[in-house]
């Protein structure tokens, strides 16, 4: 009996030793499972950052060479596409109009699209985007004209079907100058609007380009102090 009562103590004297290697091993895994998860987002965050970067990219390449389907197929269908001061077109067979409507690349002519110093601000839910770029072009026809541009894109991005799309597209140009003039000229002002091709809304935004200045609002607060960007 006595034998038998030590068996007991020593069993029960166990119990919460037992009890607490089971809650602390429960509270490693815990942690293990937020790390894992901490670790799918950011990769998950990198993988959307590549992607939206491709996106753009592909648009800017589409654009240098006038194909204007490749261009419009980026976009989502409910998209919106503002450039330079001709309106706002809505809906991706609106923005697919438009980009028909631009110069058709032909021998003797360059347009050069350039898109550098990207800014993407992906959202928590991983759904939506914006990014930031600068946008550099070369263009020139032979004898008749050769001019740089230059611009700052602020976009929106949507993810639809696991795919990352263009849903807003708004280009702010700064200036379009005659190279054998540089800046020592005023640039061109804001195109208007397409006579054969009315927007669907005015433009968001009335400014002057160079020699005007003018700051296309930033979607993103100062990375460092937190502040607004402007």
């Amino acid at each position: 009996m006595q034998h038998k009562a030590w068996v007991i103590l020593l069993a029960l004297a166990g119990l919460p030793a037992c009890d607490n290697h089971d809650k602390q091993l429960a509270a490693e895994v815990a942690s293990l499972r937020g790390e894992l998860e901490q670790v799918r987002r950011q990769a998950q965050h990198s993988e959307d950052y590549i992607a939206i970067s491709n996106l753009q990219r592909a648009y800017g390449y589409y654009m240098d060479k006038s194909l204007w389907e490749q261009a419009a197929d980026l976009f989502s269908s409910d998209a919106t596409l503002e450039i330079s001061g001709r309106g706002v077109f809505k809906g991706r067979d609106r923005v697919r109009h438009y980009l028909h409507m631009l110069p058709v690349l032909s021998e003797g002519s360059v347009f050069l699209h350039m898109q550098l110093q990207p800014v993407i601000t992906i959202a928590a839910d991983g759904r939506t985007a914006h990014g930031r770029w600068r946008a550099v072009f070369h263009i020139g026809e032979l004898g008749k004209r050769s001019d740089i541009a230059e611009g700052i894109y602020e976009n929106a991005y949507v993810k639809e079907d696991g795919v990352w799309k263009i849903r807003n597209l708004h280009y702010y140009a700064n200036y379009l100058v005659d190279t054998r003039d540089g800046w020592r000229k005023p640039g061109a002002p804001l195109p208007g609007p397409f006579k054969n091709l009315p927007p669907d809304e005015s433009p968001t935004t009335t400014y002057q380009t160079y020699p005007g200045v003018f700051i296309p609002p930033f979607h993103y607060s100062n990375p460092v102090t937190g502040k607004p960007s402007q």
